[in-house]
C-alpha cells in the first residue's frame, strides 16, 4: 500500500509547493515510485511545476527522474446519492487509481480551507506543514498571548488536523505523524527566532507534532520554477561547481528528508 504524503496548511506563501517538488522528486532520484496530486485546483503550482519539468526536459532531450502527476478525474454528479460529495469521490479515485504503481502519494493542499484539502488530511500517513518562521504564520497552529510565551488556544487548523486523526482512529487507521518544516529560519539567533523555538516545542508536546528544518530564502527556488528543476538536477545539467548557497540548499533538503522518517527511505543522494 502506498504511503500517503500530505503538505498541507490553510495560509499561503509558506513554501508548500516548493517542499513538494523538492521531497516528490528526492524520492524519485532514490528510485520510488512516486504519484503527485494537486488539490490546488484554480493555481496548481505543483502540477505547473511538473509539467515545466516535463517540457524542459523534451526540449534538451533529458530523462531526470520525475515524480508522476495526475489530474483529478471528473465524476458525473449525477450519478451520486444525495449524501454524497463529488469532491470527496474525486479523490478517492484519484489515490485508488495511483496505489496499485506508487509507493508514495504526494498531495499538495491548497492555501485556504477547502473540501478537499480536509479529506486529503484525513488520508495522511505523513503530514507536513511548511511554516514561516513567524508568529503571523505561527497563528496559522496556535494563538498566543502578547509576549509570545504561552499558547492560549488551538487555531482552526490545529484543530482540523485533530479531527482527522479521530477519523483516522475510528477507521483502524496509523496515527499522522505531524511535521511542522520552519522554513526561511534566521541565520542569527534572533529574539524572535528563540521564541519561535520555544511556543513551537510548547506546542509539539501538547498536540502531538514534530518540527524539521526546512529551506531558508533562496533566489535559487524561484529561477528552477520555470524549468520546473529541483536543486537535485543541477549537476545533471552539466553544473559542476555548486556555490556555496546551493550546496547548502542540498543539505537542507537531506536534513529534511532525513526528518521526515519515511519508510524505506534513505537521504544517499
Amino acid at each position: 500500500m502506498a504511503h500517503i504524503i500530505v503538505v498541507g496548511n490553510e495560509k499561503g506563501g509558506a513554501g508548500k509547493s516548493t517542499v513538494s517538488m523538492h521531497v516528490a522528486t528526492a524520492l524519485s532520484r532514490m528510485g520510488h515510485k512516486v504519484g503527485c496530486l494537486d488539490l490546488d485546483l484554480r493555481q496548481k503550482t505543483l502540477g505547473r511545476y511538473i509539467t515545466n519539468r516535463q517540457k524542459f526536459m523534451a526540449e534538451k532531450g533529458l530523462d531526470l527522474p520525475t515524480p508522476s502527476y495526475h489530474e483529478l478525474p471528473e465524476v458525473d454528479q449525477a450519478s451520486l446519492g444525495p449524501d454524497e460529495n463529488v469532491y470527496d469521490h474525486r479523490l478517492s479515485m484519484a489515490v485508488a487509481g495511483l496505489e496499485p504503481e506508487s509507493d508514495f502519494i504526494l498531495i499538495d493542499c491548497p492555501g485556504s480551507h477547502t473540501r478537499l484539502s480536509q479529506v486529503a488530511h484525513s488520508l495522511a500517513d505523513t503530514l507536513i506543514t511548511p511554516l514561516n518562521d513567524s508568529f503571523v504564520d505561527f497563528d496559522l497552529l496556535a494563538h498566543v498571548d502578547t509576549d509570545g510565551e504561552d499558547i492560549t488556544g488551538p487555531s482552526v487548523y490545529s484543530e482540523m488536523v485533530w479531527n482527522a486523526r479521530q477519523l483516522r482512529a475510528q477507521a483502524g487507521l496509523s496515527p499522522i505523524d505531524w511535521i511542522v518544516v520552519r522554513n526561511r529560519m534566521g541565520a542569527q539567533a534572533m529574539v524572535n527566532k528563540e521564541k519561535m523555538e520555544r511556543v513551537i516545542n510548547k506546542l509539539a508536546k501538547r498536540i502531538g507534532l514534530r518540527t524539521a528544518p526546512g529551506f531558508n530564502e533562496r533566489v535559487i527556488f524561484r529561477e528552477l520554477f520555470p524549468r520546473g528543476l529541483t536543486l537535485l538536477d543541477l549537476r545533471d545539467l552539466g553544473v559542476k561547481g555548486l556555490n556555496i548557497s546551493n550546496v547548502a540548499a542540498r543539505q537542507e533538503l537531506r536534513e529534511l528528508i532525513r526528518a521526515l522518517n519515511l519508510p524505506n527511505v534513505t537521504p544517499d543522494f
